[in-house]
């Protein structure tokens, strides 16, 4: 019994050494961790095309953030499986992804001690290309793309190389606002129609700005070749001229379908198209062959219809069939007179005029009214832009000058805008016809040529790189 009761103190004793208090056990200092006031799951706005920055005040005692610590920026794209990785502080980019809202993280890295602090937040991309201007130009052989804000005056100056680090495809002809499926007026898309050998040009998310493919990767089966002209879409439905023949878009399927909206092959027939042609939805497709120098038709389906037309009038002034030129420089051509301008080897410049009656099917007609020299005819440079009002009043430039041409008396007049010396590269009427729109190296001008107007400066766009070659305005 003794014994029990001195084994039952011996382990009271030990139990008590065990207890005894251990002073270096309780002094534990933890690093210290970083801290970002009001940071977590904060959602920060980023606008496309413009310069991205997150610069939140990170603190952490006993150290120095920007010494001590390293700084990962991680932004989900689940729509294309990756991730965009950014090292460094603080975050700084041009915003380059698809407008929505996504998903991120901030790790900070304590380079003391290797410990790792995560800090989730989100982007919301949003876009201002909503409404402004779009501006094709070329600096020193560089295609280029601008974007001009709603206020008119800012402008995001060559946005595709800033979003894509690439340059545009060379030799662009046109700048083509692709619309939504039967909606004429609408933007969906932006075409960079070029004519650079290969890719024939670029195809754009107009509310991003972002590249969706080269052009040549719009057909069903791609062409071995592709060079664009001109295209039309101001029925909803994208025609035009590639590789000198008429193309139609695949409008027949679903909208949803992967083949909506492409080309298949071209209109058959022995023809070689200008890019100056007339798209009356329903009724007929209006052209110039170059081929066979004759004025040719197509039916409302774009079947090649040639010149099966008839010649109307007692002594036609020429023959519609064969005028004798192929170098057509302008024609926009409609129901009722029309005109179309040739320039021949000795830098001539001839003005045809006829009637044009293709609605009938059974009875379609040209009446040829007359051929004649262009009374502006030593005006007019081989690279001279021309438009015509719906009032069928003509606008062409001659270097740096504009001129306004009314066929009915040829009265030619020239505009009082002064462009100071430099060329014009871009003439576009705006809708009504009451302004023109004129490109100049660095500048788009606006001109007011309303009925009693002389084209005085009403508007000037600064900061465009290069010249410009064609301009899309966006409104919705």
């Amino acid at each position: 019994m003794k014994l029990k009761e001195l084994y039952i103190t011996l382990s009271l004793i030990i139990c008590l050494a065990a207890c005894k208090k251990d002073l270096g056990n309780y002094d534990y200092n933890p690093p210290s961790e970083p801290q970002i006031a009001g940071f977590n799951d904060t959602t920060f706005n980023a606008v496309l095309g413009d310069t991205l920055i997150i610069k939140p005040a990170v603190m952490i005692e006993g150290a120095d953030p920007m010494a001590d610590l390293t700084y990962h920026w991680n932004i989900q794209v689940p729509e294309e499986a990756r991730a965009d990785e950014y090292d460094g502080y603080p975050l700084k980019f041009v915003y380059n992804l698809a407008p929505r809202l996504r998903d991120a993280k901030l790790t900070i890295s304590d380079k003391r001690n290797g410990m790792k602090y995560t800090f989730p937040f989100k982007i919301l991309g949003t876009t201002p290309f909503s409404i402004g201007q779009t501006v094709l130009s070329v600096e020193n052989g560089i295609t280029k793309l601008s974007f001009v804000k709603e206020d008119g005056v800012t402008v995001l100056s060559d946005i595709y190389r800033s979003l894509h680090a690439e340059d545009l495809p060379k030799n662009p002809v046109q700048l083509f606002a692709k619309p939504l499926a039967y909606q004429g007026g609408t933007v969906e898309d932006y075409w960079v129609v070029c004519q650079d050998g290969s890719t024939g040009g670029v195809i754009i998310d107009a509310s991003s700005m972002l590249k969706k493919r080269n052009f040549n990767a719009h057909f069903l089966t791609t062409p071995p070749a592709v060079v664009p002209s001109y295209f039309d879409g101001s029925t909803g439905i994208p025609v035009g001229v590639i590789n000198g023949k008429l193309y139609q878009s695949i409008y027949t399927t679903a909208p949803f379908a992967p083949d909506f909206g492409k080309f298949a092959n071209p209109e058959d027939g022995d023809y070689e198209l200008s890019p100056f042609f007339t798209y009356a939805q329903g009724r007929y497709f209006f052209a110039f062959d170059k081929k066979h120098k004759a004025f040719v038709s197509f039916n409302a389906g774009g079947s090649y219809t040639g010149t099966t037309y008839k010649v109307a009038g007692a002594t036609p002034s020429f023959d519609p069939k064969n005028v004798g030129f192929d170098n057509l420089i302008f024609m926009q051509a409609v129901s009722g007179n029309s005109y179309a301008y040739f320039r021949n080897n000795a830098g001539e410049t001839y003005e045809l005029a006829f009637n044009l009656a293709m609605d009938d099917y059974n009875n379609r007609s040209i009446t040829p009214t007359s051929r004649k020299v262009f009374k502006g005819s030593a005006l007019v440079k081989a690279d001279s832009k021309w438009v015509k009002s719906p009032a069928d009043i003509f606008y062409f430039s001659s270097a740096d000058k504009i001129y306004r041409y009314n066929p009915l008396n040829e009265d030619i007049r020239q505009l009082s805008a002064d462009l100071a010396g430099k060329k014009v590269t871009m003439l576009q009427l705006t809708a009504g016809g009451s302004s023109l729109r004129v490109g100049v190296e660095g500048s788009v001008l606006t001109l007011d040529v309303r009925v009693g107007e002389t084209g005085k400066i009403i508007n000037t766009i600064s900061g465009i790189p290069g010249s410009p070659v064609d301009l899309v305005f966006k409104d919705r």
